[in-house]
């Protein structure tokens, strides 16, 4: 409950910070779209709390591997709520940006692909199973959300470096 609360008023606050700070482009950033999806909610306050908005509404191309909600409830209790500490910034940057390839990444791109260097620098693997997607044990569950600067994959799992 106080996980679920903190998380809450921090994803609130993101949401504010990141609507003000909202492209006024017609087609919606990749930023834009995950703080317009309910189920990015944790996400987009871990991407706040990191100070990675800027970045990620930079004119990229990126390639997003976001994980939803409930991917992030898999993570053990307390995980996010220590993350979003101050003193642990840098391991939530670290653990952000492994989502994150450089570059335009459409499916029928990585369905061809064995692996993907991360912004973070190190790699994540990807292979196709039973018709399936999956970034190292993540299954990728909706495809190319295209926005104006990249591309989001939702995917089932956080990635850890």
């Amino acid at each position: 409950m106080i996980r679920r609360t903190f998380i809450a008023a921090a994803a609130t606050a993101s949401a504010i910070t990141l609507s003000a700070c909202a492209n006024m482009s017609s087609e919606p950033d990749i930023v834009d779209i995950a703080v317009g999806n309910e189920n990015f909610t944790t996400l987009v306050a871990a991407v706040g709390a990191a100070g990675l908005v800027e970045t990620l509404k930079s004119d990229g191309p990126f390639t997003v591997f976001a994980p939803t909600n409930a991917a992030f409830d898999k993570l053990p209790d307390g995980t996010v709520a220590s993350l979003l500490e101050p003193e642990n910034l840098e391991t939530l940057r670290s653990i952000l940006t492994y989502h994150v390839i450089a570059g335009k990444v459409l499916a029928a791109d990585v369905v061809n692909l064995d692996r993907a260097t991360t912004v973070n620098g190190k790699d994540v693997q990807i292979s196709v199973k039973n018709g399936s997607v999956y970034v190292n044990k993540s299954k990728v569950i909706t495809a190319d959300i295209v926005g104006s600067n990249g591309v989001i994959h939702v995917i089932d799992s956080v990635l850890l470096p």
